[in-house]
Formats: C-alpha cells, structure tokens, sequence
C-alpha cells in the first residue's frame, strides 16, 4: 500500500495544511507492529490484524485496533512477457511456490520458454509482507513456502527482476504492473474460467485472489487522524484509489465511475 499511501498523504497536504502525514515503507508486519507499540498512528495493510497481534495491542496500551476498508485490490501474478503461459490454476501455483510442491520447471506446465531456460525462478515478497501472508494463506493454503525463492523487500522490485529474467514468475498487487511483465489469468481450479485481474473483474467478484485494503488505527483514532481517514473513504481519497490502479468502495467521482460503468456496476 506504500504507493498509495503515500499519494494520499501528498494530496491531503493541500486539503488541510495544519495536518502533516508522514508515509514510511517496510511491509504490513511492521507497520502493525509499530501500532502495537504506540509508534504511530496509523499502519497501512494488505492484510488482516492476526488475533494475536490486537491481543498485544490491547495488552500494551489497553485498546483495541480498529479496522477500516480503504479499497479493494487484486493480487497479480507476473511473468516475463516472452514467457508463452497465459493462464494457471490456484493449484497449480501452489505446486510452484509451497514447501514439497512438485512443479520445478515450465515444460511440467506444458510451457516452453523461448530462451530455453526451463527452470522455473520463483520471485517471493519478504516475511513482513502482507502481499506475502496473504499469498500464504489464500493460495498455498496456508502452507509454507518452499525455500530458494528469490524474495524482494518490496512490490516494485518484484516486478522489476521478473521482467529482466525469462523464466521468472511472481505476485504482487495489481497497481504494480508494467507493461515489461505480463499478468496471468488466474481460475480456482482446472476447468474453471480464468479472469484477469482486472478492476472490472474484482468489482464484479470474478477474480479469485482478491483482497481488501485496510488501515488501522489503535483505539478511536484522535480527531486530526480521524478526519484523515474519513477523507480517504470520501469520494476525493477514492479517486485516488482508482487512479493509483486499485479499485475504490464505491463508484462516485468520474474514475471511479468509469470504472463501475465498465464493469457493469451502479
């Protein structure tokens, strides 16, 4: 969520001027981690609080986090784009990316890299990530990843070492794509239709690794960080949304509705 929270703080310095939003990086676990020791205000997350962790919160400082949905976002799987794969399953990323999965190589998948490179190179987030715990849990089943992964610190490095090196495969969020990678169509299961991810496709509830975007704050958030977040969920912070590539709550503001209307939603 670095991207997008730091063009809401950008924004938001005109807005209200009284108000400075300083954005730093370093993956969901650490932001929440920071929120339970009472180092911030607010930790910006592509994943949900572990029950453990607003245990410690309310344990350390005797409130509970709160949670707020801030948009919505599809988790991408990337390859190189001379990479001929058009399409794979839940299971058979699962086979590629789990500890004791049986997918080593692209000719497994009946897919032959042009550069002749059949290895497949595995391109993971780090463990603080929840791009990664998310990964985790919804495709691998909650299984662990198997180890010799080539792991990024973050989305955009992910993309960038995928593009450079023909037999990689990897994810990330949506808004991170370029046009050096190309994103796979993804089906739950053999047989099932395999969709894009696509904003029209997460609207209309059609692609299967879909997430939530959440901010939390520890407690009732005080009354300057409030009126941020409330700014967020407005239509204005929403717009922002769209525009970063993620897909906002609702269809009000002209990106936004364009979006909508594309996917056939009111």
């Amino acid at each position: 969520m670095l991207i997008l929270a730091q063009a809401w703080a950008e924004a938001y310095a005109s807005k209200d001027p009284t108000t400075n939003v300083e954005v730093s990086g370093g993956g969901s676990g650490q932001g929440i981690a920071a929120l339970i020791n009472g180092a911030i205000d607010l930790a910006n997350c592509s994943r949900n609080i572990h029950p453990e962790e607003s245990a410690t919160a309310l344990q350390n400082s005797g409130k509970t986090p709160q949670e707020f949905v801030v948009g919505h976002d599809a988790l991408a799987v990337f390859v190189h784009p001379g990479n001929p794969i058009d399409s794979i399953t839940i299971s058979e990323l699962s086979e590629i990316f789990r500890v004791g999965g049986g997918t080593s190589t692209w000719s497994q998948l009946g897919v032959s890299i042009p550069s002749g490179r059949d290895k497949i190179i595995r391109v993971n987030r780090q463990s603080s990530s929840g791009t990664y715990e998310f990964f985790r849990e919804h495709v691998l089943k909650a299984q662990d990843f198997q180890l010799g992964s080539l792991d990024m610190n973050g989305s955009k490095e992910v993309v960038e070492l995928i593009a450079s090196t023909p037999g990689a495969i990897g994810y990330s969020g949506m808004g991170f794509a370029t046009s050096q990678v190309k994103m796979l169509r993804i089906s739950p299961s053999k047989g099932e239709p395999a969709f894009a991810p696509s904003v029209a496709n997460v609207i209309a509830h059609r692609y299967p690794i879909s997430r939530s975007l959440l901010i939390y704050s520890l407690g009732e958030p005080a009354a300057a960080v409030r009126k941020y977040l409330d700014w967020i969920r407005s239509p204005d912070g929403q717009e922002i949304v769209a525009a970063t590539g993620y897909v906002p709550l609702g269809c009000e503001g002209k990106i936004a509705k364009s979006l909508c209307d594309d996917a056939g939603t009111n």
